[in-house]
């Protein structure tokens, strides 16, 4: 499976990596410091986008409008400390498939994964 991590912060990239073995995902990771960058590198090839709310250059709804005004249907899941109903209803109507509000747990991953690409 390959998995675009988009979050500003190198550090939380790399605990969302380990969430993911933890959860027991070996994938293959293509990172982005914001979302401008994710969108330069995003293709057909990524199964999933993990995308933060808070980044510079251009912040983690605008991304998921973005890619959803492209007509990419790829599966993308927030990973935010952004975790208001308003903020979670936001990013869900404008396209996000999930939501996880960090500090956030393997299992929690799990879930999410098998909740989204089950659909």
């Amino acid at each position: 499976m390959k998995v675009m991590i988009v979050d500003d912060s190198k550090v939380m990239r790399i605990m969302i990596q380990k969430g993911l073995r933890q959860a027991g995902y070996e994938c293959d990771i293509v990172e982005a410091s914001d979302g401008v960058e994710a969108l330069s590198k995003l293709d057909s090839s990524v199964n999933i986008v993990l995308i933060d709310w808070n980044m510079p250059k251009m912040n983690g709804l605008d991304l998921v409008k973005a890619i959803r005004i492209k007509g990419n249907q790829v599966p993308l899941l927030m990973i935010s400390t952004e975790g208001s109903g308003d903020r979670v209803e936001e990013a869900l109507k404008e396209g996000a498939n999930g939501y996880i509000i960090k500090p956030f747990t393997p299992e929690k991953i799990k879930e999410k994964f098998e909740t989204i690409f089950r659909k």
